[in-house]
């Protein structure tokens, strides 16, 4: 395979930009941050996590809502570029207001938290569309999975300064409280997702589009409503997005709560950080093999790998008790972690007609983004109804065997052809 274009390597730097956004503010930094507030209010370690729970159900509720529509008018020429954009500065503001918020109001972290996840889930929906323009179809599976791998290994370099600034404030060693050395993280992110966002704009453009016709945002709804009447000619795509639902809702769910399950079974905050920069470090290269082996044994296939991992993970997180069974749940997590994502990606692009990749991403989403409600929600009310955080983490395993299953029955991209909505 030759080397990768400046487009590819482009669209995958984004990957190395907004990972910062997703270990420091989704998985490490802000939830103990979050959860040391609502403890300073009174509220119970059960309770703050059922209320970062309900949070996420709710902005991935709104951005479920608008990803397909929004998608449909974004695949309309010179579009797409100006809705990631959107999403991109949403994202990076909110991420820097979080520096700005009282660390005693949980209630605001918690609202502010909401407009930058918004702003990078948003994005994310117009980047993952990007691929089919970034890359050839041949050529998706290695550029997807370096892209996460990519991210993975870049992501630590500011997650390595941030701990540092952490570590040393509770130290004593820099003279700045660790509320302070907290929020100095969420503006190191919001200036390392910024800054690598660059060469995304400059080098990747839409390819496939749909010419501009008048009233654009109503014959969007007449497309979006064919293509779900006229459903049974996009069957492999629905039955791959029925299958994603499941497995990817019990993915996000452990990557965004895991933090605060780690909390909840005592373990200590800078244990936390130094397993979840070792995860990432792992992560980075698994995600580029599982890319490779996909070329090898085919995406499917691969994908039955990281879902039986996850099924592992569920079950051995209900016997937790120890920081060393945390950090082995970790590095199980970090084998999958990146590939599972990287190949549902990379598959479901070989899925879809290219002039249309917007409105199916915003599919993609939007199931992707439902299941983010229902996985939460049954951890948030698993774990209010035993008083335990790991029966909620055990309860996510019915989620990724349903999957598999489904999976199953999806065909081989080959095998599809997919036309284009007019």
């Amino acid at each position: 395979m030759k080397r990768f274009t400046k487009t590819e390597n482009s669209w995958m730097l984004y990957d190395w930009a907004n990972s910062a956004y997703s270990i420091i503010i989704t998985t490490a930094v802000f939830p103990i941050f979050y959860k040391a507030a609502a403890t300073e209010a009174g509220i119970s370690a059960s309770d703050s996590t059922a209320y970062l729970g309900y949070t996420i159900a709710i902005f991935t509720f709104i951005l479920a809502m608008i990803g397909p529509i929004l998608g449909t008018i974004a695949d309309y020429q010179g579009l797409k570029k100006k809705f990631f954009s959107f999403f991109f500065f949403l994202g990076v503001t909110a991420t820097a207001l979080l520096a700005f918020v009282p660390s005693d109001n949980w209630l605001l972290l918690l609202i502010c938290y909401t407009f930058a996840a918004l702003g990078s889930t948003g994005a994310n929906v117009f980047y993952d569309a990007f691929l089919v323009d970034a890359t050839t179809e041949d050529r998706m599976n290695r550029v997807s999975s370096r892209g996460y791998g990519l991210g993975y290994i870049g992501s630590t370099i500011p997650f390595i300064i941030s701990i540092a600034i952490i570590l040393l404030s509770q130290n004593g060693i820099i003279p700045i409280s660790s509320i302070t050395a907290s929020k100095l993280a969420f503006l190191i992110t919001a200036l390392w997702w910024g800054l690598f966002a660059i060469p995304m704009f400059k080098h990747v453009h839409q390819i496939h589009s749909i010419e501009r016709e008048p009233k654009p945002i109503i014959n969007s709804f007449k497309r979006l409503g064919k293509t779900l009447k006229e459903i049974k000619k996009y069957r492999a795509v629905f039955l791959f997005l029925l299958a994603y639902f499941f497995y990817i809702d019990g993915v996000g769910t452990i990557i965004s709560m895991s933090t605060a399950y780690g909390r909840d079974l005592g373990i200590g905050a800078t244990d936390l950080l130094i397993i979840l920069f070792v995860t990432q470090v792992v992560a980075g290269p698994f995600a580029i093999l599982y890319g490779r082996l996909a070329d090898k044994f085919t995406g499917k296939k691969m994908l039955y790998v990281g879902i039986t991992v996850y099924i592992i993970v569920c079950i051995y997180a209900y016997f937790l008790e120890t920081t060393i069974d945390f950090w082995i749940l970790a590095m199980l997590v970090a084998t999958s972690q990146g590939g599972i994502q990287a190949l549902s990606r990379s598959y479901f692009a070989k899925l879809v007609p290219k002039k249309n990749a917007n409105e199916f991403f915003g599919f993609y989403n939007i199931f992707g983004k439902f299941a983010s409600i229902m996985g939460p929600l049954l951890v948030g009310i698993t774990a209010q109804a035993t008083g335990k955080s790991s029966m909620g983490v055990f309860s996510l395993i019915i989620l990724f065997i349903i999957g598999i299953i489904v999976l199953y029955f999806v065909p081989n991209p080959k095998e599809v052809a997919v036309e284009p909505v007019e």
